[in-house]
């Protein structure tokens, strides 16, 4: 969902700033996004019926200038692959940006029926609110 939410907020601000999202679980390579995702992700005018999961690697820290992540088994997975200070300092939890510092997790909605969904894609605006009023049109993030 933090893909499509700020995708779709760059786009409506005419930037050209690249955004990917990526994980570390195997089994969910080449699915497609959630239904339940889409479904509330539609609600709101945002289109994630072409997402296809794909896995996190070490090129990433390459590719983007930062890394957000939702919770801290992700956040322990990226600083595992980082190589060095400069891909350390590149992630950081997606929720930081709202609450900095506190390190707060996305809550998974997988078993929060569909106000489970609504609330993490509530939570994700926010934070990509705030993100798209920090970045410069030349960004990349994962």
């Amino acid at each position: 969902m933090a893909e499509g939410i700020f995708a779709d907020k760059v786009k409506k601000l005419g930037l050209k700033v690249e955004a990917d999202s990526a994980g570390f679980e195997t089994f969910h390579r080449g699915d497609p996004a959630d239904r339940r995702s889409v479904a509330v992700a539609a609600e709101h005018g945002i289109d994630l019926t072409r997402h296809i999961a794909r896995m996190f690697t070490v090129r990433d820290f390459d590719q983007y200038d930062r890394i957000y992540v939702m919770d801290r088994v992700n956040y322990n997975d990226v600083m595992g692959l980082a190589r060095d200070t400069a891909d350390e300092q590149k992630v950081d939890f997606i929720l930081n940006l709202v609450t900095p510092g506190e390190d707060r997790v996305v809550p998974d909605p997988w078993y929060g029926g569909k106000e489970g969904f609504e609330k993490v894609f509530r939570m994700l605006e926010e934070a990509c609110e705030i993100l798209t009023k920090n970045l410069s049109p030349n960004h990349l993030i994962t």
